[in-house]
């Protein structure tokens, strides 16, 4: 039986000469890979445009539970992100988000909360002008409530250390070394409340924010199983530098 779902491209993979792999999240089923044939022809079904990270798609699939890959009858697009493509900050900044979405959403299942939000993001992100360059730590620190990690905001106090394996801020150094200073702590506290309305409010230097964000994933890493290296982290800083 066919059923109907939207999904967004996190992660596409050729797979032999006319196959390729998309790994996507979708509104009814969370996590699903598809295998989709005929690809790499000229007049391919299904657009290439399909294939570009944070496109954001309707799709009529065949869903099986113990399947490991799915296949998909017919799929429309409902919205390409253009300025995604064609600005440089916006487009480094959406391989990178993709590849973080690839490592961080594995469950299967739906989560339509988190699939609003990001369907959300991927718009504001193609039509955003001031704060551009923030948009990456806005998504991540919201990203992070959906996922069940967010930092724990009601423990902050001013001179505090921020604790990144507890997720909370204290008044002592904790017996490890994952643990912010204080000047690095009050910052971070800063953009626990930093939104896509208001992330152009927030200046900071190439180095601050280049700090900022691995602080960012180094907690993403320590309270997610087997977080790899986001290799499109270094791609993203160089075109911001």
């Amino acid at each position: 039986m066919l059923l109907k779902t939207k999904g967004i491209t996190l992660h596409s993979l050729p797979y032999g000469e006319r196959q390729t792999i998309i790994n996507a999240y979708t509104e009814e089923f969370g996590r699903v890979a598809y295998i989709i044939y005929g690809t790499h022809a000229k007049r391919s079904k299904l657009s290439h445009a399909l294939l570009t990270p944070l496109s954001i798609f309707n799709l009529e699939v065949e869903h099986f539970n113990t399947h490991d890959l799915q296949r998909i009858h017919e799929a429309k697009r409902e919205f390409v992100p253009t300025q995604i493509q064609y600005h440089p900050f916006k487009n480094a900044i959406a391989l990178f988000l993709a590849e973080m979405l690839y490592r961080i959403l594995q469950e299967a299942g739906p989560n339509r909360p988190l699939f609003d939000f990001l369907c959300r993001s991927i718009h504001w992100l193609d039509v955003a002008e001031a704060g551009i360059a923030n948009f990456h730590l806005a998504f991540l620190m919201q990203l992070s409530t959906f996922i069940g990690i967010h930092p724990d905001a009601t423990s902050y106090r001013p001179d505090s250390l921020f604790d990144l394996q507890g997720g909370v801020f204290t008044d002592t150094s904790p017996n490890h070394t994952n643990c912010l200073d204080r000047t690095e702590s009050a910052a971070f506290n800063s953009l626990l409340r930093i939104s896509y309305e208001n992330m152009g409010l927030y200046t900071f230097t190439r180095n601050e924010r280049t700090a900022i964000i691995r602080h960012i994933i180094d907690y993403y890493r320590l309270h997610l199983f087997d977080f790899p290296e986001i290799r499109s982290l270094a791609v993203m800083q160089e075109i911001f530098n």
